[in-house]
C-alpha cells in the first residue's frame, strides 16, 4: 500500500499540471512547471508532492507569491483514492484499469468544476486505454479468464452512452455532449464489474447530483438557472457503483423478491 500511496502522490502532482494546462490547450510535457506569477521554473526539490508545499509554507521560493492549497489537496486526494482502489481490488490485474480510471476522474472532475467542460483529449483516449486494461483484467494471466466481463463492458458502455445521448437530445440545456462521451467510458467500467454496478452507478450520479443541487438552492448559493457541472457527480456515482454497486443491487433485488 505504501508504494500505491507514493504512486498516487506522484500521479496527483502530474494531474495538477494536466488540470491547469489542458483547458488552456497547453502542452503537459513542456515547458517545465513554473511559478505562474514570476515565471521562475520550479526546482526539483520544490516539486515533491505535499511535502514541498509544507516546507515552502505555501509560498513561491523566488517571489513569495502564495501557492494554492489546491495543489497539495489534489496530490493527497489522488494518493488516498489510489489506496482505496488498491484496497478494493488488491494486487490483481484489475488494479491498473481502475487506477487509470481514478487518475482521469480526478483530472476531469477538477477541470469540469473549473471550466464546465470535459476535454476530449482526456475522455476519448480513455475508451482505448480502458478497453485494453479491462481486456488484460479479463484475460487474468496466470488465473481464470472471464471474457464475459469484457463483453458485458462493451454492452454497458454502449448502453450508458445511448441513455445519456437521448437525455442530451431531450434536454440539451442540462446535459452536455461531454457528459455523453464520459458516460460511455464509465459504462465500460461499471458493467465490467456487473449489471448491478452499472445500474447503481448510473442512478447514483443523478441522486447525488440532485441532492447537491437542492442543497445549493436551499442555501441560496445557486438559482434554477445556474450552470452546475454534472461530470463530477457522474464520477461520484461511478465510484459508488464500483465500490458497492453489486451488494446494493443484490440487497434491492432481495427486497423486491
Amino acid at each position: 500500500m505504501c508504494f500505491v500511496l507514493l504512486l498516487g502522490l506522484a500521479v496527483g502532482s502530474f494531474l495538477n499540471v494536466v488540470i491547469w494546462r489542458v483547458p488552456r490547450r497547453e502542452s503537459i510535457v513542456a515547458p517545465p512547471s513554473a511559478c505562474p506569477v514570476c515565471g521562475h521554473p520550479i526546482r526539483p526539490r520544490d516539486n515533491v508532492p505535499v511535502l514541498s508545499w509544507l516546507v515552502l509554507r505555501a509560498r513561491c521560493r523566488d517571489c513569495n507569491a502564495p501557492i494554492s492549497r489546491r495543489y497539495p489537496l489534489v496530490e493527497a486526494g489522488t494518493g488516498l483514492i489510489f489506496v482505496l482502489v488498491a484496497w478494493q481490488f488488491g494486487l490483481t490485474w484489475d488494479l491498473p484499469a481502475f487506477l487509470y480510471l481514478a487518475a482521469i476522474a480526478v483530472a476531469l472532475a477538477m477541470i469540469d468544476l473549473d471550466v464546465h467542460r470535459l476535454p476530449d483529449v482526456i475522455v476519448l483516449p480513455a475508451y482505448g486505454v480502458g478497453l485494453v486494461l479491462l481486456a488484460l483484467a479479463s484475460a487474468d494471466p496466470g488465473g481464470t479468464a472471464d471474457w464475459g466481463a469484457l463483453v458485458r463492458a462493451l454492452i454497458g458502455g454502449a448502453g450508458l452512452f445511448a441513455m445519456y445521448f437521448l437525455l442530451a437530445l431531450v434536454y440539451p440545456a442540462g446535459m452536455g455532449f461531454g457528459d455523453v462521451k464520459l458516460a460511455g467510458v464509465l459504462g465500460l467500467y461499471l458493467a465490467w464489474i456487473g449489471w448491478g454496478a452499472l445500474v447503481v452507478g448510473a442512478f447514483s450520479a443523478f441522486l447525488v447530483g440532485g441532492v447537491f443541487s437542492i442543497a445549493l438552492l436551499a442555501a441560496r448559493l445557486a438559482t434554477r438557472k445556474s450552470g452546475i457541472p454534472f461530470g463530477p457527480w457522474m464520477l461520484a456515482g461511478a465510484a459508488i457503483g464500483i465500490a458497492a454497486g453489486e451488494p446494493i443491487w443484490s440487497a434491492y433485488l432481495g427486497l423486491m423478491v
